[in-house]
């Protein structure tokens, strides 16, 4: 299983030097995960040839415009295009009143259920769970209530070397050998060993997605060798000052939280409109991690 980040809009506040409010796509094998949704979000999930019926979970950070504006409007035209199937929306408290008083007041009654799942400010807790993959909430300090999300697959099977197994197993066999665990036969004996049948499970992938904050060195622990994480870094540390007075972050910052956790990969994002050239960011940020990429509008990561 693959993890593919589509970026959508990359942008703080507003729409300047052709970089939209923030959203982006996450595709975990079929499953397609929408985070945040900024004003004109559809609009670029059209452009990059998304289909919009393939999203079943939005995942919102907190309740400032440049984050879940376009929400409304995706729901709206997923009723207009017939949807049937339920929409899991997962975000801060007083999202799911929004929206109702929004449908409300345009007489509007959806085609499809939204089911919501909110969390409390300081919350640590699993939103969304399968057989694969977890979503965890991350506490972000920010003037609102505000929550990242770390996406961890969970453990992978060991994988069968059949070059090394010599006689027919049955599937519970074979689920033995991948489990970690020896094919016995009637009085106890290996019939045929684990270490020897299979490989080694692969490391299991993982994702963090890391919206408005204050810089919090505490982090750290709970980010520690995720392979690839995505955090704010709205301005420059000569704005230091300014980042943590607003709750923002700045690049080098979120590439010291980068260094000490040891990432995988470093993702910018949340762009002031003040930098039109968005290398001085990237330039400051690599001087502390260098494994740092900008986060822009139709730009896309893997992880497998």
């Amino acid at each position: 299983m693959a993890l593919e980040l589509h970026i959508l809009g990359s942008n703080s506040a507003a729409f300047a030097h052709n970089r939209h409010q923030t959203s982006q796509l996450l595709r975990v094998q079929d499953k397609y995960f929408l985070i945040d949704c900024g004003e004109g979000t559809q609009l670029l999930l059209k452009k990059y040839k998304i289909k919009l019926s393939k999203i079943n979970h939005i995942l919102i950070s907190h309740l400032h415009g440049d984050h879940y504006y376009g929400l409304i409007g995706l729901l709206s035209t997923l009723h207009l295009y017939g949807r049937k199937s339920e929409l899991l929306i997962v975000g801060p408290p007083g999202l799911s009143d929004i929206i109702s008083l929004q449908l409300r007041h345009s007489e509007t009654r959806l085609s499809y259920d939204v089911r919501f799942i909110e969390w409390a400010q300081g919350d640590e807790k699993i939103v969304f769970e399968s057989d694969k993959l977890s979503i965890e909430t991350i506490p972000l300090d920010h003037r609102v209530p505000c929550s990242g999300y770390l996406f961890r697959e969970k453990n992978k099977k060991r994988g069968l070397n059949r070059k090394m197994i010599d006689r027919p197993l049955t599937p519970i066999q074979q689920n033995t050998l991948r489990d970690g665990k020896d094919v016995l036969d009637e009085d106890g004996n290996v019939l045929v060993s684990y270490i020897e049948a299979t490989f080694p499970a692969k490391k299991p992938f993982s994702y963090a997605y890391c919206s408005d904050t204050k810089y919090i060195p505490e982090l750290a622990d709970k980010l520690r060798n995720v392979d690839l994480v995505y955090h704010e870094a709205t301005f420059m540390d000569d704005m230091k000052e300014r980042a943590a007075n607003t709750y923002h972050t700045t690049a080098r910052q979120a590439a010291e939280l980068a260094k000490v956790a040891n990432f995988g990969q470093l993702l910018l994002g949340h762009f002031s409109t003040r930098y039109r050239d968005l290398t001085p960011v990237l330039q400051e940020a690599q001087e502390v991690f260098e494994n740092t990429a900008l986060a822009v509008e139709g730009e896309k990561f893997l992880v497998s």
